[in-house]
């Protein structure tokens, strides 16, 4: 069964996406984070699926490997779960991955069942962060974006949009984070 969180009052569901801006006010490191940030196209950069129940989360990310973090309360608080990721990000809010397809309730709490089992399965076995952006195709490693994408793409679910990015030959084969917001309804913090 999906599980439901509300962050920054915002719903989420299993398999929602929690996207985010890399940089934040709340601590020195958030100026690296910020530049880093800098180098992704886009507002968003840096994806986060949601698996529940709870605030239990999983990310590729600054750890270097895939993870799973707890939220914690229900507020987006960087600075209070950096000693979990590393990260300092700012919310920019949560993108649906299904809505709008044509799913069925059941098809789609089938789906959202199997990304969370797919992604915990990569933090369970520690896999580690992919830095070849440029192969997306790739389940030896992730980065944040691809990870989503990996856990979809069975399921038809194609995150690999092209949407909201720059049209650079040689990058289709990289998942924008952006992108990845650009291709599913999306809702923003109040």
């Amino acid at each position: 069964m999906a599980h439901l969180f509300t962050i920054d009052g915002l719903p989420v569901e299993t398999g929602d996406l929690i996207c985010t801006q890399d940089g934040g006010d709340s601590i020195v490191a958030g100026q690296f984070w910020r530049l880093i940030g800098k180098l992704i196209p886009g507002e968003v950069d840096h994806i986060v699926v949601y698996v529940g129940p709870a605030g239990r989360c999983v990310e590729a990310g600054a750890r270097a490997r895939v993870i799973e973090f707890d939220i914690g309360s229900g507020t987006w608080d960087a600075a209070r779960m950096m000693d979990q990721r590393l990260i300092d990000d700012r919310l920019v809010g949560v993108a649906d991955p299904l809505q709008g397809r044509g799913f069925s309730r059941a098809e789609e709490e089938r789906i959202r069942m199997a990304v969370a089992d797919y992604c915990l399965a990569q933090a369970a076995r520690n896999a580690p962060y992919n830095l070849n952006f440029f192969d997306s195709a790739t389940e030896n490693g992730f980065y944040c974006s691809q990870l989503a994408y990996k856990a979809y793409l069975p399921h038809g679910v194609d995150l690999n949009s092209g949407k909201g990015v720059p049209d650079v030959p040689g990058t289709e084969r990289i998942v924008f984070p952006q992108e990845v917001w650009e291709s599913c309804t999306h809702r923003r913090p109040g």
